[in-house]
């Protein structure tokens, strides 16, 4: 079986991009998933970006805005665009946090939590179309060979040798 990922023009198997770098294929393919993600995204009106961070909401107790940004993996300064459009349109509510008066507590409205259900079933069922094409091996050598890149990038270590 070929394994394909998808550029923004065309599809090429994957036996072509030996050549590349590990740094372009990590690139081209979350392109393509990220497009997917965010097709998906637009039948729902919404962008990857507001599905992402719904999901990333606790649905029954709501999530610190301060602890947000960290959960996702990025600033809190970096959220606040996307909270102040997903609160105009009505999918969150943001409530004082009673234990820190400077902070609030961003939580799910009904539409909030309809449009977290309809992203995270998109995860979801991209997860299980992935996990039937693979073998649990290859799987399991896909999770060590992604946590060992991830660690060499946060590891600070120059890559110039000099």
């Amino acid at each position: 079986m070929d394994i394909y990922y998808a550029r923004i023009i065309n599809i090429v198997p994957l036996q072509l991009m030996k050549a590349k770098t590990i740094d372009h294929i990590l690139r081209t393919v979350w392109i393509s998933v990220s497009k997917m993600y965010h097709e998906e995204a637009l039948k729902k009106e919404s962008t990857m970006a507001t599905g992402f961070t719904l999901i990333s909401i606790d649905p029954e107790y709501g999530t610190s805005s301060m602890a947000l940004g960290p959960k996702m993996g990025m600033e809190a300064t970096s959220l606040s665009r996307t909270l102040k459009s997903m609160e105009s349109k009505g999918l969150i509510q943001r409530k004082p946090n009673p234990e820190d008066g400077r902070g609030v507590i961003i939580h799910l409205t009904e539409f909030g939590r309809s449009m977290r259900n309809f992203s995270k079933e998109i995860v979801i069922g991209f997860d299980q179309k992935v996990r039937q094409a693979i073998t649990q091996e290859e799987l399991e050598t896909f999770n060590r060979v992604a946590q060992t890149i991830m660690d060499l990038a946060q590891s600070n270590q120059p890559f110039i040798k000099k």
